[in-house]
């Protein structure tokens, strides 16, 4: 079988994918936290995207997409029997797992992808683990029995209040902490907006927080500073340093910044893909 061959696509939503991938190297050395780099195309652009789960014995990794660009777009409109033109990893520092005890780790939107293997690496090290996971509407809910089978408890929150609790993530942290749940720490993946305002909530609860940042990112090896965060004051590389970080100076508002730079220019790209490439179904 060919590396970066995609063993099986399933769509997880109208925007979400699921891709099994063939890339024995990377499912032998696979570590919670870690992510990869994917690129279709001659002229694709290298997009960072996380390990959300690995089969040493099939010799495949998993990896899940959403649309929210035109290289993001591209890959989700690849089959069963495609291959991916390159993809680079395991990168990045793995997660330390341990027993801290009590620990919630907090999915936003695809965000629940991520934050799977690191649950699941927390369950196995004997922590007991609060998941809750948020979303705008239930369509964007994923992964909801997965991470139920790693979670000594469940929590689903969405905007509209199409499924779970009508609210925020940041809401079911305050009735946890409010019924007296003792919670030791805390994993959020996610919007940046929401990484920040959960990661300043456990702070002034006593909770330690961590959270996996998403910087724009070229090479993800440490060498051209694209991927640049500010933490305790110091600035450090996402690719290398981490993407997760203690969480409790984290420069939020310097990473938003950075990561809406090009915003315009991404918008023009993925409304000119679209346009290339909508459905000529009848036209001849």
């Amino acid at each position: 079988m060919e590396r970066n061959l995609i063993v099986n696509k399933k769509s997880l939503s109208n925007v979400v994918c699921e891709f099994e991938i063939y890339e024995p190297l990377i499912a032998k050395s696979a570590k919670a936290g870690q992510f990869i780099i994917l690129r279709y195309g001659k002229m694709g652009e290298r997009v960072p995207v996380t390990l959300v789960d690995w089969n040493k014995e099939k010799g495949t990794i998993t990896a899940i997409i959403q649309s929210i660009g035109k290289s993001t777009a591209m890959f989700n409109s690849l089959k069963t029997g495609d291959k991916f033109t390159s993809l680079a990893g395991p990168l990045g520092t793995p997660v330390e797992i341990k027993n801290y005890g009590t620990v919630v780790v907090v999915g936003g939107g695809v965000g629940i992808a991520e934050v799977y293997p690191i649950a699941r690496a927390l369950k196995e090290a004997g922590n007991k683990v609060i998941s809750v996971l948020g979303a705008r509407t239930k369509d964007l809910v994923i992964l909801q029995d997965k991470m139920k089978q790693v979670s000594d408890e469940t929590i689903i929150t969405t905007d509209d209040g199409s499924l779970g609790q009508k609210g925020l993530v940041t809401d079911a942290i305050k009735t946890l902490y409010a019924n007296g749940t003792k919670i030791d720490a805390g994993f959020i993946i996610g919007p940046i907006p929401m990484m920040k305002w959960t990661a300043k909530l456990m702070v002034e609860l006593g909770i330690k927080p961590y959270a996996s940042l998403n910087p724009i990112m070229l090479d993800g090896t440490g060498m051209c500073g694209c991927c640049r965060v500010v933490v305790n004051g110091k600035t450090k590389f996402a690719c290398v340093d981490g993407p997760m970080f203690e969480a409790t100076n984290i420069d939020f508002d310097n990473l938003i910044a950075r990561t809406s730079e090009y915003k315009e220019q991404e918008k023009l790209s993925f409304e000119k893909h679209e346009k290339d490439h909508k459905c000529k179904i009848g036209l001849h």
